[in-house]
């Protein structure tokens, strides 16, 4: 099959080109587990969840007819990391009050980061997966797409196919390159607070 034909049968499904939103999720989710020290609103994890999933809204080129190598298609622009820090910066400095910050002993510049780094996740766990077209991680700098030179996780069914025996496959992979080292990042980030409390309390 050719580069060109190849490229519009992969456009033509759009639902096989990224991980799972639950893999997307679950590592979200594990990153803001391992930065809060403190207990953290419901808001706070919502928004986890959010960042995790914001940049496949583009997945709604595909209905507008926007092709899926044009910057403003799938993996296009909202799969760049100025994307991510914009979007990392608006919700630092919108979704929480002074009071909350207070509580949760952070402040707008430190949960900027971390909404970013969420967002972030979303693109690299993206470029890991074995199909589609890489991400436009340096947007607006140049409209190249990326891939990690390794790439183990397989592309993700939706919808009906992803209870087929493919889907299950794809879920069976993802627990493996994806939810064991979230749930490892957690127990290392919680051993290593554990230890450091316990040195500062002797």
């Amino acid at each position: 099959m050719a580069d060109g034909q190849r490229l519009m049968a992969v456009s033509r499904r759009p639902c096989k080109t990224m991980p799972t939103i639950f893999s997307h999720a679950i590592f979200s989710t594990a990153l803001g587990a391992a930065y809060a020290t403190e207990p953290m609103p419901k808001r706070f994890w919502f928004l986890v969840a959010m960042c995790s999933v914001l940049p496949d809204f583009d997945v709604l080129a595909f209905n507008l007819g926007i092709p899926y190598r044009s910057v403003w298609g799938h993996r296009g622009f909202t799969h760049s990391a100025l994307f991510a820090v914009l979007a990392g910066c608006v919700i630092a400095w919108t979704a929480f009050r002074q009071e909350e910050l207070v509580t949760m002993k952070r402040s707008r510049i430190s949960l900027a980061i971390f909404f970013s780094v969420a967002t972030i996740s979303h693109l690299a766990l993206d470029s890991l997966t074995n199909g589609g077209l890489g991400v436009a991680a340096l947007w607006p700098f140049e409209n190249a797409r990326y891939f990690a030179p390794w790439r183990p996780i397989r592309v993700s069914p939706i919808g009906a196919d992803f209870f087929s025996a493919y889907g299950m496959q794809v879920l069976a992979n993802e627990i493996v390159w994806i939810w064991l080292p979230a749930l490892t990042m957690v127990a290392a980030t919680r051993l290593f607070q554990r230890t450091v409390l316990t040195a500062n309390t002797n």
